[in-house]
């Protein structure tokens, strides 16, 4: 049977993983409600198509960073990805690669920065990065990451710890023991295996490494020791949002961090609008946090948003079937990105309005 949408995917691996990763994978914080309001909100948002407008011709590529991208969605950092399937990180990356995507390897990788550079040289690659507590280790990251071509760092912002995932908790999570933070060596690389009884393995590794004392003060510090672009992600707020352009970012993702860290915070797609009134004529605004189907895309770059990017449906495609899984995945988002452009009247990313998306409270007032 084909697989037609996320959810296909979605479902696939949630028969296959086992439930230490299934439950890291697929968790929320708290209660779980800025989970499901992830995609709730962006069914509350009401498309408004035009016709009669050539779309026999679609061109849905799009520039970020100089780099020309096939289509506005990439693949978001992601922990251990290994646990979803031997290919990991470097079969997510190549599937990306084929896809004209950006992909984002997260601090705790189950491959190297090294590796991933080999395994998927055609790939335009972001590091996402955590300032650990002995700043020389953040500094050597950061060496790293430009001596592998990476083009960009994406810093996290928003985990000076990590947040109450009960499942993890439940589960007494820890990483299979056949598999290391591949950034690392020693207990930087094995501690996410040793978790303490009723405890989550990874919020004890965070706890006792990074640094939770972290201020806009150290993006400073950051930009002295690499010239590349600097993005921070997990900005909901536009008070945020104007201190990543003060302190001088690049661009900033809007996430919630897959709704993993506090609960009840809004949703991604709603704390958008005021960040690209805020900044978005300076800063190169993305987001990440919900997006399953192609309309989902369109109306975060109606919004103001400049590209996308995707993290629990990669893992989804990858415990499917490996990089084959990834690449499948993405090209039914990207032809189900291409028919709401065609059928809402966008030739092209130019093409595309405010004014085509607007909030459901709109059409219930009448």
């Amino acid at each position: 049977m084909a697989l037609v949408c996320v959810e296909d995917f979605e479902k696939k691996a949630a028969g296959q993983l086992e439930k230490n990763a299934l439950d890291y994978y697929r968790s929320g914080a708290g209660e779980q409600f800025t989970l499901g309001l992830n995609r709730e909100a962006f069914r509350r948002l009401r498309l408004r198509p035009r016709c009669l407008r050539d779309v026999s011709q679609l061109d849905v590529s799009c520039k970020i960073f100089g780099e020309q991208m096939k289509w506005p969605l990439g693949i978001a950092p992601t922990a251990m990805q290994k646990m979803a399937h031997p290919d990991g990180e470097i079969g997510n990356a190549r599937a990306a690669g084929k896809a004209g995507s950006i992909f984002i390897l997260s601090t705790l990788s189950t491959t190297s920065l090294e590796d991933l550079a080999v395994g998927a040289p055609d790939t335009v690659k972001w590091f996402q990065l955590y300032i650990y507590k002995d700043r020389t280790i953040t500094e050597k990251l950061v060496r790293r990451a430009e001596k592998a071509n990476f083009k960009a760092l994406v810093l996290t912002i928003d985990a000076p710890i990590f947040g109450h995932r009960r499942a993890d908790v439940r589960n007494n999570f820890s990483l299979p023991s056949h598999l290391t933070l591949a950034n690392f060596q020693g207990v930087k690389a094995t501690g996410v295996g040793n978790a303490t009884m009723g405890a989550s393995g990874i919020n004890e590794y965070v706890s006792s490494q990074f640094d939770p004392t972290i201020t806009w003060r150290d993006i400073a510090w950051l930009k002295s020791i690499s010239q590349l672009p600097i993005v921070v992600k997990g900005v909901l707020t536009a008070e945020d949002a104007v201190l990543a352009r003060e302190f001088g970012c690049a661009g900033l993702i809007v996430s919630n961090h897959g709704a993993r860290q506090i609960d009840t915070v809004p949703a991604s797609i709603e704390a958008l609008p005021e960040i690209v009134k805020a900044v978005g004529e300076d800063l190169v605004v993305m987001l990440d946090g919900g997006i399953m189907q192609g309309n989902d895309i369109f109306k975060a770059l109606a919004l103001g948003a400049k590209t996308v990017f995707v993290g629990r449906p990669a893992v989804w495609a990858l415990a499917y079937n490996g990089e084959k899984g990834v690449e499948e995945m993405l090209k039914v988002l990207k032809k189900d990105f291409e028919i709401t452009m065609a059928l809402i009247g966008c030739q092209t990313l130019k093409d595309i309005q405010s004014s085509m998306v607007v909030h459901e409270w709109q059409y219930a007032k009448l």
